[in-house]
């Protein structure tokens, strides 16, 4: 890490060219290559899965993604013939775009079922050539378009679907430039100087930008998540200003100790720089560890998030020291640089508010460790509640058209249905399940007719409609419209009640096997596979992060208590999100839709983000008391100065990250405000109530054995130090030493009395 250092710093302007080229050129590459993200939650093997494939292969024309455009009136009925000239002549425009494979309106004989009871809403079907992650935004745009030109006064006109979605706006930039500008003001305010301010923000920026362009050429080689840049930059943005923060701070106390500029630089580097390698290897470890799923959604997802941090960590350590070296001694303030001249270098000892603390917890350590486990025990508990399911387009924003359309069409819930009124929705249309099967003979086809009569008696079951057979009348399916909306736990039940109940009835005696899929089925599906993994995932992710503490800390404690401190911030950070997105409070004043369960792959991959993130603050606050501990070897001590030290840090830390976190609930999308939303909440816990006062408060009680390890298991571990090399080699002293004593000679006890 030194000569890497040194390195950068002789050759800083090589080092800000390289880095500036690699960014360029990588988005040079990402805007002629194009996007080509795919959100694929399809598992091979469930029995969505299966229901789909039978579908596409013997259904090839309903492969593309089905959206809707639904109108209503406030005055008169869709059936007035102003309103149907309208629509007509708007749906036949619609039918000739690119990209749109047919349109099913409802006016003709066949479409009755899609005028409401009262007359006053209908919709038609769009049915794109293909399927949603592969529709250019360009065609799905030229619909709304075309459907938003017939709106008059007295005529609403609003679309759904998943490639209409693509075309609302994300609020642009405005989440990232916020939580810029927000950690701007924070570095400003804790070192005084404009230049110091801007190098966290432009390295982490450097970083994050090539990264970001990196996931969008990843998306050509691989399936990845349509959300994973806005992660990674969310991820990214928040670790990078962190990182650079903690080397800066570093850097700036070399420079009040009277070290040269680019000893000063190499020294953070070599220092701090080796706590943020570690820190960001246990952020890439516990997000790879999404790869044990083996769920290539996740995988996609893994990869470009561990990208934009591995591209952070390497800004921090490599271009960040050569950005110190070319200000030079502005990286202090004109006030501290008046000082340092008039009085010369002094030494830096902790004072004001973080001393203060430092020692009252260190004289009330139980009673600060209780109230920290009951904030923490309290915020934890909606976690319980905790219900994984399909999140849709009625929990979106009010303003948007997906959920002005949504609404429109589940207005109808309170009416009799289609099937027994010709007209009414209800909420289930939003969401249909379909039945689809293989069909042998007679038997199979009598079953059907059969199963048809059956669905309708179903308790949860709006509507059916009649069973279409492929070509050659070897496969076969229908649809079934529950009276709940997709992500009721209601309409959940009923995909169970058809899979364990309804449909074995109906295939007893022929060799019909049919599949239950749709939206709700698929996302059922695929959180069961999730959670039946999950325990396995958060086993191997605790397990390799407190194997990489015990390696640096050479403790048995300290992962231990990581581990637990981990979880209980990963608990607690959920509660918060459970209480904000499935129960709805704020929700909707935050701009967020109205309250839904969580989504299936939420957990995965905040546990990971979240485990990684939690570890940063362990590792750079241990990492000082251990500095302190092996000089010293008072763990009083050690544990009063590294939180003493690195109390104010890691709160403006903290801060800087909870803007940028936060600042993402602006960016309009659901699953990044749950991301923004949960990281912020856990970052707060973990900066204010875990690290800066559970952590010490606990150290202070378990003593010098928070420092133990059987001396045995000492020999046999590798070294992984994070420590500065002068407090390495005192410690191998000091372990050199030890085994002296061991080997000498006891004397007898007889030998002594004689």
């Amino acid at each position: 890490m030194a000569a890497l250092a040194r390195w950068c710093v002789r050759n800083r302007l090589v080092v800000v060219l390289l880095w500036l080229l690699a960014l360029t050129g990588a988005a040079t590459a990402a805007a002629v290559a194009g996007s080509a993200y795919s959100n694929d939650y399809e598992v091979p093997g469930t029995e969505s899965g299966r229901a789909t494939s039978l579908l596409t292969e013997a259904f090839p024309d309903l492969g593309g993604d089905s959206d809707t455009v639904v109108w209503h009136t406030t005055i008169g009925s869709v059936e007035a013939a102003d309103v149907e000239q309208t629509m007509t002549r708007t749906l036949e425009k619609i039918a000739g775009l690119p990209g749109v494979a047919s349109v099913a309106g409802p006016y003709g004989d066949r479409g009755t079922a899609q005028i409401s009871r009262d007359g006053h809403t209908a919709y038609a079907t769009v049915t794109f050539e293909d399927r949603a992650e592969d529709i250019d935004e360009g065609e799905a745009r030229a619909v709304v378009d075309a459907a938003k030109a017939a709106e008059t006064d007295g005529l609403q006109v609003e679309l759904g679907g998943s490639a209409i979605a693509l075309t609302e706006s994300s609020g642009g930039h405005l989440a990232e430039i916020v939580g810029v500008v927000v950690a701007g003001v924070v570095l400003f305010l804790a070192f005084g100087s404009l230049a110091a301010s801007a190098l966290p923000i432009a390295t982490a920026l450097v970083g994050v930008g090539t990264a970001y362009a990196g996931i969008v050429l990843l998306g050509h080689a691989m399936t990845v998540a349509d959300f994973a840049p806005m992660l990674g930059m969310l991820i990214g943005l928040g670790v990078g200003i962190d990182y650079a923060l903690f080397i800066v701070t570093r850097h700036r106390r070399g420079l009040k100790r009277g070290l040269p500029v680019a000893e000063a630089a190499a020294n953070a580097v070599t220092t701090t720089g080796r706590a943020v390698v570690f820190a960001g290897a246990t952020v890439c470890i516990a997000l790879l560890g999404m790869l044990i799923l083996r769920l290539s959604f996740l995988n996609g997802v893994a990869i470009a998030a561990s990208l934009t941090v591995v591209l952070t960590v390497a800004a921090s350590v490599t271009l960040l020291p050569a950005l110190l070296s070319l200000i030079g001694m502005r990286a202090l303030s004109r006030r501290e640089r008046r000082r340092l001249t008039e009085h010369g270098p002094q030494p830096e000892l902790p004072t004001g508010l973080a001393a203060r603390w430092s020692a009252f917890v260190e004289r009330r350590p139980k009673l600060l460790g209780a109230l920290a486990l009951v904030v923490i025990g309290v915020l934890a508990l909606p976690t319980f509640s905790l219900r994984l399911g399909t999140s849709d387009q009625g929990n979106g924003p009010e303003t948007a058209t997906t959920r002005q359309a949504y609404d429109l069409l589940a207005d109808g819930a309170s009416r009799p249905s289609a099937a027994e009124s010709g007209g009414g929705f209800g909420p289930g249309v939003n969401g249909p399940l379909t039945l689809v099967t293989r069909v042998g003979g007679a038997e199979d086809r009598l079953a059907l007719d059969n199963l048809d009569t059956a669905l309708r008696t179903t308790e949860g079951v709006a509507s059916v409609t009649p069973v279409a057979f492929g070509s050659g009348g070897r496969t076969a399916y229908l649809t079934v419209v529950p009276d709940s909306a997709p992500q009721s736990q209601r309409t959940s039940e009923l995909v169970d009640r058809l899979r364990t109940e309804v449909l074995p009835r109906a295939e007893a005696g022929t060799s019909l096997d049919v599949q239950v899929g749709g939206v709700t089925a698929g996302y059922d599906d695929f959180a069961d596979v999730i959670v039946d993994k999950l325990p396995l995932f958060v086993g191997v992710v605790i397990g390799l992060g407190c194997l990489l503490l015990l390696l640096a800390f050479r403790s048995v404690g300290i992962p231990l208590k990581a581990a637990v401190m981990n979880v209980a911030a990963v608990a607690a950070a959920f509660g918060i999100v459970v209480a904000v997105f499935q129960w709805g409070w704020g929700s909707e004043l935050l701009g967020l839709g109205r309250a839904g369960p969580i989504e299936p792959f939420l957990p995965v991959i905040m546990v990971s983000v979240l485990f990684g993130l939690s570890m940063d603050y362990q590792v750079f606050l241990v990492s000082r008391m251990y500095e302190e501990w092996l000089e010293t070897g008072d763990n009083r001590r050690a544990v009063r100065v590294g939180l003493a030290e690195t109390s104010r840090v890691i709160n403006s830390a903290a801060v800087i990250m909870i803007s940028v976190f936060l600042a993402f609930v602006l960016s309009g999308d659901r699953v990044i405000a749950m991301f923004g939303i949960a990281l912020a909440a856990a970052v707060a816990l973990d900066a204010f109530v875990l690290r800066t006062l559970l952590v010490p408060a606990l150290m202070h009680l378990l003593g010098g054995a928070n420092w133990w390890l059987p001396r045995a298991l000492d020999r046999r571990l590798p070294r992984i130090s994070i420590e500065p090399p002068e407090c390495r080699a005192a410690h191998e002293r000091l372990a050199g030493a030890m085994d002296e004593l061991e080997r000498e000679p006891r004397p007898d006890v007889r030998d002594i009395a004689g």
